[in-house]
């Protein structure tokens, strides 16, 4: 049990930076909790943490210890809530990462709805268009599209979307409409610059599949200003339908070419740490977000 205690007032020394927040969020004194980390450094026989008097930062030791500390203290926190899960109602605190996109037009709609079906559920949403790693940065759940690298995370798919190509009727007005998908080579075409793939949009060709290469004056890596800019009337986009649902609906963008395009469906994905996909709290936001997702 000590070394827990250890390991746990270790990860929070870290993610907090300071001895002094970690000792408030742990309710002891500071000195009770450097002495601690200095008994834990001797049982181990290495140093962990640089202490200056203005920062902390790990040793290689400290990180590779901090690595294995939050998987031991994930399986731990798994295993109670596995076996206390059939007699208490999901509860406690949530951490959840995901694109800016997903979190604007799916996670940010669905959230009142859930807090108010599960009052006893805090989160802490984190909004990062980077792939992160979920157990390196204490994180619960992440939320994420397209097609899965190999993985420890456990990975359940809780949607599929499919890819539009549309644009502003503006830009349809003063650039003309194309017609068949070779006319988008001449048409200014938005594109996501971090997914450089995806810029061969691809069409029905006979019995195969023709990928155009598209291109345009404008790129960026995040897809909500890619779609901004389209509904300026600035050029021609490729996106997953869940960011083009409202837009869509009310005409500030129009489908074109859907007769010829290869729409590939987009999976949403909710990948878990080993173990955290037990835990009441995050079945029940998966359960809830595939529900909702699926009824819509």
């Amino acid at each position: 049990m000590a070394a827990l205690n250890e390991m746990s007032a270790f990860c929070r020394i870290v993610d907090l930076g300071s001895f002094a927040r970690a000792a408030e969020d742990l309710r002891v004194t500071p000195s009770a909790l450097s002495k601690l980390m200095s008994r834990l450094e001797d049982r181990l026989g290495v140093r962990l943490l640089n202490r200056t008097t203005r920062r902390l930062s790990l040793t290689a030791e400290g990180d590779i210890y901090l690595a294995r500390a939050r998987e031991v203290l994930v399986l731990v926190d798994s295993a109670e809530a596995e076996v206390s899960a059939s007699r208490r109602k999901p509860k406690g605190h949530m951490r959840i990462n995901t694109g800016a996109a997903i979190a604007t037009r799916i996670t940010e709609q669905a959230m009142p709805e859930f807090l108010a079906l599960y009052p006893e559920i805090t989160i802490d949403l984190s909004v990062a268009d980077r792939i992160i790693d979920p157990i390196a940065e204490n994180v619960d759940l992440v939320l994420r599209t397209g097609t899965l690298a190999d993985s420890t995370l456990v990975a359940r798919k809780i949607a599929d979307y499919r890819r539009v190509i549309c644009a502003a009727p503006s830009y349809l007005d003063k650039h003309g409409t194309p017609k068949r998908p070779a006319d988008l080579l001449g048409h200014n075409c938005l594109t996501l610059s971090s997914l450089g793939a995806f810029n061969a949009w691809p069409f029905a060709a006979g019995d195969g599949v023709n990928r155009l290469q598209v291109s345009g004056n404008f790129s960026s890596d995040n897809l909500s200003i890619v779609l901004r800019m389209a509904l300026q009337g600035q050029g021609i986009i490729r996106l997953a339908n869940f960011a083009l649902i409202e837009a869509l609906r009310d005409g500030s963008l129009v489908e074109i070419l859907a007769d010829s395009h290869m729409s590939e469906p987009v999976p949403l994905w909710a990948l878990m740490p080993p173990g955290r996909h037990r835990a009441p709290r995050v079945r029940a936001f998966v359960d809830f977000m595939s529900e909702r997702l699926q009824a819509n």
